[in-house]
């Protein structure tokens, strides 16, 4: 009896900065444009990420520091903005410093948090260099992870299923399709990563530490694959025509969509083909669905463990995506589509959920609105703003500036206005409350 009173004595007297710090589930996507339900586009079935941004934070003004994937995921990890002509490969130089300061993980790590990846987080699917991007002795980010894995199967290898196509084919360039349907289990990639994020969760529920789980699902990067179902949600569904679908005037920021164009063997382009351009949209948005599916089942499992009542929950877009506005179909520019990506926060205990915010953020705070939601100190070299007092009001405000970079090229976006720099001087500029498509230039 004694013994029993001593121990509810003993969890009464436990200080709050003694309980275990709240787990993280962060969803990284690729190549996910704000064409989402809740971002005012109804005719998109995304139920699942609907669902998540009533229980949190919709970020309505979330912008990128890079429109590409490598140079944007450095900017989460490392809560540092990209060099104007950042790639790929930042990371890596990153880690290859004498004294790098500490990635997200590896803050987290020191923090006493286990820390798990799998998929995409970094540049490269499991987060390993080499050949087929799977030699353990090249880590792009080395002691970050207390481990760190992508699920093949019969794509064998993380290279062949970054583009993977149904039945274990990997991509060949300029001879595979842009779009492509399967009834086939599993589908693609992406549901081996659900396969092992849910284990994942399965084990790190049971453990005494906290954990940060990173789960980057592949879609909708293309090429555009999803299962059948998905896409025939959208057989009979309205789409809107494309706003600003003329090549702008100089200067612009203008590309040939070489990615889309040069990649791949369809012979059919969006930007002359109306019907093209359609099937293409209609294959994004079903992969947009797919994606959204599997983090339904991610999130559904974190319920499952018991779990999801101490952990917060991100989900993270890595840039946008422009589907032939201005006639560009991809990303790799600074307008508005490529920059501005979907994001959403909830916490354990979310304050006015399901009401957005239109403040202006931007990637490089998601680091210290992690660190100080989960109560640790945030390392010294952080050049974003913690957003923790807009998770919990929604009225709250931010700096209200984004700044991205691309192309040695600087864009700064605020609440009004964004105005792009090439060698230091504005060259466009645009009213986004009154040109929302960036159609007038106000510098002449």
């Amino acid at each position: 009896m004694k013994a029993f009173l001593f121990a509810i004595i003993s969890c009464l007297l436990i200080s709050p900065s003694e309980a275990k710090p709240p787990n993280i589930l962060l969803i990284c996507i690729d190549d996910l444009n704000t064409q989402l339900s809740m971002y005012g586009h109804k005719h998109l079935h995304n139920p699942n990420m609907q669902k998540l941004a009533s229980q949190g934070r919709l970020f309505k003004r979330h912008y990128v520091q890079a429109p590409t994937c490598g140079a944007s995921r450095f900017s989460l990890l490392t809560g540092e903005y990209p060099p104007a002509n950042g790639n790929n490969g930042l990371l890596i130089k990153h880690y290859q410093k004498e004294n790098p300061s500490p990635s997200l993980p590896h803050w987290f790590k020191s923090k006493g948090y286990e820390t798990v990846a799998i998929g995409k987080i970094s540049h490269y699917p499991g987060g390993y260099m080499g050949k087929d991007w799977n030699d353990p002795n090249k880590p792009e980010m080395p002691g970050a992870w207390t481990r760190s894995l992508m699920p093949c199967g019969e794509w064998r290898t993380p290279r062949g299923a970054m583009h993977g196509y149904a039945g274990g084919k990997p991509r060949t360039r300029k001879y595979s399709p842009r779009i492509e349907t399967t009834s086939q289990t599993p589908a693609y990639p992406d549901d081996l990563i659900l396969d092992g994020a849910v284990k994942e969760l399965d084990s790190l529920s049971k453990s005494e530490k906290p954990w940060l789980l990173a789960v980057g699902f592949i879609k909708p990067h293309l090429p555009f694959t999803a299962p059948q179902k998905f896409l025939n949600h959208y057989k009979n569904v309205k789409f809107s025509a494309i706003p600003s679908p003329e090549k702008p005037d100089a200067p612009s920021l203008w590309h040939g969509s070489g990615e889309f164009m040069g990649n791949y063997s369809d012979k059919n382009d969006p930007r002359k083909d109306a019907a093209y351009s359609l099937d293409v949209r209609k294959h994004y948005a079903a992969s947009t669905s797919y994606v959204d599916d599997n983090i339904g089942k991610l999130l559904a499992h974190l319920e499952k463990t018991g779990a999801a009542k101490d952990a917060i929950v991100v989900l993270w877009g890595d840039h946008g995506f422009s589907l032939g506005e201005k006639t560009i179909w991809g990303k790799h520019h600074l307008y508005h589509t490529a920059l501005h990506s979907p994001l959403i926060i909830k916490t354990p205990d979310p304050k006015s959920a399901g009401k957005t915010t239109d403040a202006v953020v931007e990637t490089i705070d998601i680091y210290p609105t992690l660190c100080e939601l989960a109560g640790i100190p945030l390392p010294d070299h952080l050049e974003g703003k913690s957003l923790a007092k807009i998770v919990n009001d929604p009225a709250a405000k931010s700096d209200g500036i984004a700044n991205s970079f691309w192309g040695g090229n600087k864009s700064t976006i605020t609440q009004d206005t964004h105005t792009i720099f090439k060698k230091g001087k504005p060259f466009l500029k645009f009213n986004l409350t009154k040109d929302p498509h960036e159609e007038h230039n106000l510098i002449k």
